[in-house]
């Protein structure tokens, strides 16, 4: 088993299972593409479990083996992604203890956490989100980390709040609700569904909802729209690839919440490849 073939089959797994992202890793030099797409795959495993259907002591037993895998001498044999994994953190600083953060949020998930308030939730989005960005910057190499941080936390904030207003109607069918409950009060929502699956809150105050949550994700985005100048071309092109599909999206579901409400917003695929290639032509001037 080669460190190449494992970097390839992680290649495979962003490209299929982390599509958004995917446009932006592309942009990447080839060493760097690699090893950012090992970070996804193994971050995407994470995430698999903690979105899984599977009995809660399962889905946690296998987020206890992820955690047990970050701190092994030397991957399991057969694990392609630890493999490409760990050979990345050979060649780049990346924090794999950020990953950590990531699985403590993803057993959030699995134990049904709910949010009274943002400050709730913001803590959620750093720990499943703003630790990718982290992480991410272990491969990016920026000149200053510690200026960098708290923008890559600040644009993974952003992306997370961005599924979790994609998400609203699929996670709500799932019994799941991240929005925070003094949000819902403070705009009279209850998110209760009807036999059909549809929301029974009044669509005024559900638009005026998801305007307010919108609005809150634009803000974490101009704080995290700072960290691309900071990258080099390329790691910056990434970035901005990432965080404009994602900003899309956001734009898609605040000019129609009822549609994303109804379910899962997307772009399509021509126009992420606009957004990629002018994060690409944007970067290099």
């Amino acid at each position: 088993m080669t460190a190449s073939h494992a970097y390839r089959h992680c290649e495979r797994i962003v490209r299929t299972r982390a599509r958004n992202f995917s446009y932006g890793i592309r942009l990447l030099q080839a060493p760097k593409r690699r090893a950012l797409s090992a970070v996804y795959a193994f971050a995407r495993r994470i995430d698999d479990i903690g979105d899984g259907h599977g009995p809660a002591d399962q889905r946690l037993a296998l987020l206890a083996a992820a955690r047990r895998a970050l701190h092994a001498r030397r991957p399991r044999h057969g694990d392609l992604v630890m493999v490409a994994l760990f050979d990345a953190a050979r060649r780049y600083p990346i924090p794999l203890a950020a990953f950590e953060e990531l699985i403590d949020g993803c057993a959030a998930d699995v134990n049904g956490a709910t949010f009274a308030g943002f400050d709730d939730l913001l803590g959620y989005c750093r720990r499943v989100a703003g630790s990718v960005g982290r992480l991410s910057l272990g491969v990016f190499g920026p000149a200053d980390p510690k200026a960098t941080a708290p923008l890559a936390d600040a644009l993974g904030v952003a992306l997370q709040l961005t599924n979790i207003l994609r998400d609203v109607h699929e996670d709500r069918l799932a019994g799941r609700v991240y929005l925070p409950a003094e949000d819902l009060e403070r705009f009279g929502c209850t998110l209760a569904l009807d036999d059909a699956g549809r929301f029974t809150d009044p669509p005024d105050r559900l638009d005026a909802l998801m305007r307010f949550q919108t609005a809150r994700a634009r803000d974490w985005y101009a704080q995290g729209m700072r960290l691309p100048p900071l990258l080099d071309r390329r790691s910056a092109a990434c970035t901005a690839a990432m965080a404009g599909i994602y900003r899309g999206l956001l734009d898609r579901i605040a000019a129609c919440p009822a549609e994303a409400l109804a379910g899962r917003s997307s772009l399509p695929a021509w126009e992420k490849a606009m957004v990629a290639a002018r994060a690409l032509a944007g970067a290099g001037r």
